[in-house]
């Protein structure tokens, strides 16, 4: 049978790959543990999601940039995608997975908080901004792995939280030097850091040090919640995910070890170092407990739970018959184009 309207096209899922590929190595290698149905559909995601923050981050003109990544999240969502291969792929995944449009329209608010540069008072704060650019994600991989109980979407936005502040935590001197600030003010002025001279001149201090380590610590704790819903995903998909969380942990266990200084230089986990986390993920996540799956979501994720617990369900049967029906219609349009003589066209469905 000819593929279905929304199954992506291997051309497009190619060129979404090339872009997790060379944008993100540790998220590329952890999903290469990922069964192929769940592996395809994040790629087209990730590239989705990674175009658009590329065009706030690197484009001219913030919030024009902002403007025409809704427009594209309108087009996805009515079927009309732009003509970019991960517009199209995003479009096809998100009808075929039932993704509710409230997910990347969150993302996109946190992309425009990027944009005006805003800043976080404190870490109530700073976690509503990394549930719109990280959790918005994660719930959007639990629902690709048919994840719809909210004790697991809850401990997957967990996941997503906590491997935004590893990049914070990790980035704190390359973010300064572009104008940006993510620490939580409080903290700053807890420990007797001018968020202004930090900007001005960014320099690592032991204080700055102890900051970086609290939020190191905060994301410790979300990853051991998380490991209590990655327990609980399907099991061809616990080693993918379950990688992705050694691996980003790992990222924070190296700018502790570099004294929490990622002002200096920014940490990097070695390629030998993954290999072995990939190696090591599938027998970890089995031992791993899932004594806090009942914890409550964090106040800053709860909408992104409801609104993924609330997702349509398709069953295979009824996605299969929806596709034979996009394809049968498809077919017949490109018969009355193709024949405009008149000729009536019979086509026999096997079901």
């Amino acid at each position: 049978m000819p593929l279905s309207p929304d199954a992506p096209s291997p051309a497009d899922l190619a060129a979404c790959r090339a872009l997790l590929r060379g944008g993100s190595r540790s998220f590329f290698a952890a999903s290469l543990l990922l069964p192929a149905r769940v592996r395809d559909p994040a790629c087209a995601i990730y590239a989705f999601c990674r175009l658009a923050d590329d065009a706030i981050d690197l484009g001219q003109g913030r919030m024009a940039a902002l403007a025409r990544l809704h427009e594209r999240l309108d087009r996805a969502y009515d079927g009309r995608p732009f003509p970019i291969a991960a517009d199209r792929a995003f479009a096809e995944v998100v009808a075929r997975h039932a993704i509710p449009r409230a997910l990347p329209e969150a993302l996109l608010d946190g992309f425009r908080w990027d944009a005006e540069t805003r800043r976080y008072a404190d870490l109530a704060a700073l976690h509503a901004y990394a549930a719109r650019v990280a959790a918005t994600v994660g719930a959007m991989m639990a629902l690709l792995m048919g994840v719809r109980d909210r004790r697991v979407l809850a401990r997957a936005c967990d996941l997503g939280v906590a491997m935004q502040l590893t990049n914070i935590a990790r980035d704190v001197g390359e973010d300064a030097r572009a104008g940006r600030l993510y620490l939580p003010l409080d903290w700053l002025d807890q420990a007797g850091i001018d968020p202004e001279a930090l900007l001005a001149a960014p320099r690592f201090t032991p204080a700055l040090g102890a900051v970086v380590a609290r939020l190191l610590a905060e994301a410790d704790r979300l990853y051991l919640r998380a490991e209590a819903g990655i327990a609980r995903l399907p099991a061809s998909c616990r080693a993918g995910i379950g990688a992705a969380r050694l691996i980003y942990a790992e990222i924070g266990h190296s700018v502790r070890c570099h004294g929490c200084d990622s002002v200096s230089a920014r940490a990097v986990v070695p390629r030998g170092r993954k290999l072995a986390l990939l190696a090591a993920s599938a027998a970890r996540t089995a031992r791993w407990p899932e004594t806090r799956l009942a914890e409550q979501p964090l106040e800053a994720t709860a909408f992104l739970v409801e609104a993924a617990a609330n997702a349509p369900r398709r069953d295979r049967a009824t996605a299969g018959l929806d596709a034979r029906i996009a394809w049968l219609v498809g077919l017949y349009d490109r018969l009355e184009r193709r024949d405009r003589g008149g000729r009536l066209a019979v086509v026999r469905v096997v079901r």
